[in-house]
C-alpha cells in the first residue's frame, strides 16, 4: 500500500477503536459548533490532498504538494480576522479553507480543485498555477514559496502602521488589523528568511509598529533534510524585537489557544510575534516523493501515528461533539463529495494559447484621483532656497532630484526607501533635503539588506503606496533580484490581475566611473531585468528626460499598477560638458511639473542621413560627441536615444531610423546586452546594414583601465567609419 492508503486506512481504524493521542484540556471550553467546523476544514484539506493525486494519475491535475500534517493552520484560520492580510506557505490549505468557512463562503472545494486541475475558471489563478490565495478573503497567491515571501509580509505590515497616518488612495488594510505570514522549518534557514527576520527585530527595536505574526510550521524535514531537533526554537526565540510563542500545531484545539494569544499579543502591541508551531508531514514532500526512499520506515510510521486529524477526532469524541461514527461519516463524506466534485473537472475550459496564458503579465488600469501638481504656495516652500535656481541649467542629480520633489508633492501615497536615503542625501546626493522636507515616514532610511529594501516595496504596495526603493549600485541588486522576478513581476500573473504590487525601483546604474569602485559600482549588465516579462525598464541619457521619464514611471506605477525599474546612469549624474570642459551642454532646464515622456517614444537628435546610431545612457552621450565628430569627417548621423529598455519602442525605433545604416552602441556586455535584441530587430525588419559596437565580456577594472573593456568615443566614430565602408 502506498502511504497515502496507509494514513487513512489508520485514521479509521484508530477511530473505529477510539485509539487516540493523548489531548490536553485546557482547550475543553470550546464551543461544540466551533470544533466540528475546524474539523470539517481539516478534512476537506485532506481530501483535496488525497484527490489530487488521483487526479495526477489521470491526467487531470497538475501539482501534489498537499498540506497533509499541517491542517493545524486551520487554527489560525479560525483565530485570525478575515482581514488580516496572509502570506501563506503553501501547505496551508486548511488555513484557507476555514478562513472561507469563518467568512461565509460557500465553494472553496470546488475553487481548489480549479485550481489542481489548472483551469481557466480558477478564482485565483485562472489556471496559470495551482496556488492558494484569495482577493475576498486577503490572502495574496502564493507559489513555491522558498522564504521569499518573508520581507514582503514585513512590508505588508509597516504599511499597516504607516497608513494610519497617511491612508493611500487604494488602501485596503484596516488601521488595527496585523499582517499573517508562515513557512517551513527548512525556508527558516534560506538567507531570505533570515534577512527578513533581522529586519523584523531592527525595526522593531526601534520603536516602529510593526503588526506581523510569522507562523513556522516545523515539521522537522525539509524534502529529505532533516532539521535539527531544538533548532528552530533556539535559532529565533531569542532574537531581539520578536516575542516567541510555541504550540503543538498536530492538536488544532490547542494551537488555537496559542494562536490568540499570540495574535492578540501582536494586534494590541503592534509588535511582530513568531508561533512556532510542531506539525507532521504525511505522504512525503510530493506525489513521485518516496519518504522511504530517505527515512526508515519505523520512523515515517511514527510520524504517520500523530496524524493532526486523530488529535481533532479525540477530541470532538471526549467532548461529546460528535461520536466515532460521526466523525467517520464527516471525513468519508468529504472524501466522497471532493470525489464527486473533481469528476466534472475532466472536462473544464484550460488555457490554450499564448495570448490566454500572458493576458494578466499585464496588471488592470485603475481609476487615480486626478492631480494638477503641487500647491504653488507649498511648492515653493517645500523647494525652498531651491526654488530661486529652477530656471537654471542643472546636472542630471539635481533634476531627478527635484523631479522627486514634485512627485512627493504631487501624491502623497508616494515613498522613497533604501540604505541612505534620508539623512544623507541618497546615493551622490540624489535624495538631499527630500527627508529634511518631508519626514521620516516617506523617505525612509532602511537597514543595508536589498532583499529587505525590495521587499518592503512590495509590501507596501498591498496596501496602496507607490513605493520608490533605491538600490545604490546595479551590483546590489543581484543580491536581491528574486524579489522582483519570483515576487513582483509574477503576482499580477498568478493572480489573474487581482493582485498587484506597483512601484518605481530606482537604481544607480551602468559603468564609466572613471575608475571608481571596480564592476561592484560599475556593473553594465541589465540582463536580469530586461528577462523578467511585465517589467518595463526607463533609462534617462539627460537630466531633462531623467526629470520627465521619472514622472512617467510614477504615472505607470500609480495608473496602470506596474512594476517600474528607472535605472539612473551614475556616471551622467554630475555631466556637465560635452564636447569641451567648461561648455555646459550637457545640462538642461528642469521641465515644468506636468511634463512627462511617454512609453513607447524615443528621442532623435539630427537629422543626418547617412548613419543612425541607436543608444541609451552613456552609450548616448558618447554617441552625441561621436556625431560632432563625424559632422566634421563629412559624415552626417542621427542619433537615437532609446530612453525605453522594456518594451522595446519598436515601431517609434524603426521609424526614426528610416532607410539609413543602423550602428547600435551598447554599453552592456556582447553576450547578454541590449544590442542582441537591437540586432534581432533589425534583421526581423529588413535593416541587412546593421552593427553593434558592445562593452566586452568582461567586469570592469578598477583605476585607469575602467574604461578598456567599454565603447567609446573614438571607437563610435570608427565603427560608424566602418559600417559606411561596407
Amino acid at each position: 500500500m502506498d502511504r497515502v492508503s496507509i494514513v487513512h486506512e489508520n485514521f479509521l481504524s484508530r477511530v473505529a477503536a477510539q485509539d487516540f493521542p493523548e489531548i490536553s484540556g485546557e482547550h475543553d471550553a470550546l464551543p461544540q459548533g466551533v470544533a466540528l467546523d475546524v474539523f470539517r476544514s481539516q478534512v476537506l484539506s485532506r481530501a483535496l490532498d488525497i484527490e489530487s493525486r488521483a487526479m495526477q494519475k489521470r491526467g487531470e491535475g497538475f501539482y501534489t504538494i498537499g498540506s497533509s500534517g499541517h491542517e493545524g493552520m486551520a487554527a489560525l484560520g479560525q483565530v485570525l480576522r478575515v482581514d488580516d492580510i496572509a502570506f501563506l506557505h503553501y501547505r496551508d490549505a486548511a488555513f484557507q479553507i476555514a478562513r472561507a468557512a469563518k467568512a461565509g463562503q460557500a465553494g472553496m472545494m470546488r475553487d481548489m480543485l480549479l485550481s489542481f486541475a489548472c483551469a481557466s475558471g480558477d478564482p485565483t489563478s485562472g489556471g496559470r498555477h495551482k496556488v492558494l490565495g484569495s482577493r475576498s478573503l486577503m490572502i495574496p497567491p502564493q507559489t513555491s514559496t522558498i522564504a521569499s515571501h518573508l520581507p514582503k509580509a514585513v512590508g505588508a505590515a509597516h504599511g499597516i502602521g504607516l497608513a494610519r497616518r497617511n491612508r493611500p488612495e487604494h488602501a485596503v488594510l484596516p488601521p488595527d488589523s496585523i499582517a499573517m505570514c508562515s513557512f517551513g522549518d527548512a525556508s527558516l534557514n534560506h538567507s531570505t528568511a533570515q534577512g527578513a527576520l533581522n529586519a523584523v527585530g531592527w525595526t522593531c527595536v526601534q520603536g516602529i509598529p510593526l503588526p506581523l505574526l510569522f507562523v513556522c510550521e516545523d515539521n522537522g524535514i525539509g524534502i529529505s533534510t532533516k532539521t535539527p531537533t531544538g533548532w528552530v526554537k533556539a535559532s529565533v526565540s531569542a532574537r531581539p524585537g520578536l516575542r516567541y510563542f510555541e504550540a503543538d500545531g498536530r492538536d488544532v484545539f490547542a494551537a488555537m489557544v496559542v494562536a490568540e494569544e499570540a495574535a492578540q499579543w501582536v494586534r494590541t502591541h503592534r509588535k511582530p510575534a513568531f508561533l512556532h508551531l510542531k506539525t507532521v508531514r504525511l505522504y512525503g514532500h510530493a506525489g513521485p516523493d518516496v519518504v522511504t526512499s530517505y527515512l526508515p520506515k519505523s520512523e515515517v510510521e511514527a510520524e504517520e501515528a500523530h496524524d493532526p486529524l486523530l488529535y481533532t477526532a479525540a477530541w470532538l469524541v471526549r467532548s461529546g461533539a460528535a461520536s466515532p461514527d460521526e466523525v467517520r461519516d464527516i471525513h468519508q463524506g468529504a472524501l466522497g463529495d471532493v470525489a464527486e466534485a473533481a469528476r466534472e473537472m475532466a472536462d473544464v475550459p484550460r488555457l490554450r494559447t499564448a495570448d490566454e496564458v500572458m493576458a494578466s503579465l499585464i496588471p488592470p488600469k485603475r481609476i487615480c484621483a486626478s492631480t494638477n501638481g503641487p500647491d504653488v504656495a507649498r511648492r515653493r516652500e517645500v523647494f525652498g532656497s531651491d526654488a530661486a535656481q529652477l530656471d537654471q541649467p542643472q546636472p542630471m542629480s539635481r533634476l531627478i532630484n527635484w523631479a522627486l520633489h514634485d512627485i512627493l508633492l504631487s501624491h502623497d501615497e508616494t515613498l522613497l526607501m533604501g540604505e541612505d536615503v534620508g539623512r544623507k542625501g541618497g546615493n551622490y546626493g540624489v535624495t538631499q533635503k527630500l527627508h529634511s522636507r518631508f519626514g521620516p515616514a516617506r523617505v525612509i532610511d532602511t537597514l543595508l539588506d536589498e532583499t529587505s529594501i525590495l521587499g518592503l516595496a512590495i509590501g507596501l504596495a498591498h496596501n496602496g503606496f507607490i513605493p520608490m526603493p533605491e538600490i545604490q549600485f546595479l551590483a546590489y541588486l543581484h543580491n536581491a533580484e528574486d524579489q522582483v522576478r519570483g515576487e513582483a513581476a509574477t503576482l499580477p500573473f498568478f493572480s489573474n490581475g487581482q493582485w498587484t504590487n506597483p512601484m518605481v525601483i530606482r537604481i544607480s546604474a551602468l559603468g564609466y566611473q572613471k575608475g571608481f569602485g571596480g564592476h561592484f559600482h560599475n556593473d553594465n549588465s541589465i540582463a536580469v531585468l530586461r528577462d523578467i516579462p511585465g517589467v518595463i525598464i526607463a533609462c534617462p541619457s539627460s537630466g531633462d528626460e531623467a526629470a520627465k521619464m521619472l514622472r512617467e514611471c510614477v504615472r505607470l506605477a500609480r495608473e496602470e499598477q506596474r512594476v517600474v525599474v528607472f535605472l539612473e546612469p551614475i556616471a551622467l549624474y554630475p555631466m556637465r560638458d560635452l564636447l569641451e570642459p567648461g561648455d555646459g551642454k550637457w545640462m538642461r532646464h528642469y521641465p515644468a511639473p506636468d511634463e512627462r515622456i511617454a512609453l513607447d517614444t524615443v528621442g532623435v537628435h539630427g537629422d543626418g542621413a547617412d548613419l543612425a546610431i541607436v543608444s541609451y545612457a552613456n552609450g548616448h552621450y558618447l554617441s552625441r560627441q561621436a556625431q560632432h565628430d563625424l559632422e566634421a569627417l563629412g559624415i552626417a548621423a542621427r542619433v537615437i536615444d532609446l530612453r525605453w529598455i522594456a518594451p522595446l519602442p519598436h515601431a517609434a525605433l524603426l521609424d526614426a531610423i528610416g532607410d539609413r545604416p543602423v550602428l547600435i552602441v551598447d554599453e552592456c556586455r556582447r553576450t547578454g546586452g541590449q544590442a542582441e535584441a537591437l540586432m534581432a530587430l533589425m534583421a526581423e525588419n529588413g535593416i541587412t546594414s546593421a552593427a553593434r559596437l558592445t562593452a566586452e565580456d568582461s567586469f570592469i577594472a578598477t583605476g585607469k583601465a575602467y574604461g578598456a573593456t567599454l565603447p567609446s568615443r573614438e571607437g563610435i566614430v570608427a565603427a560608424a567609419q566602418g559600417i559606411l565602408r561596407q
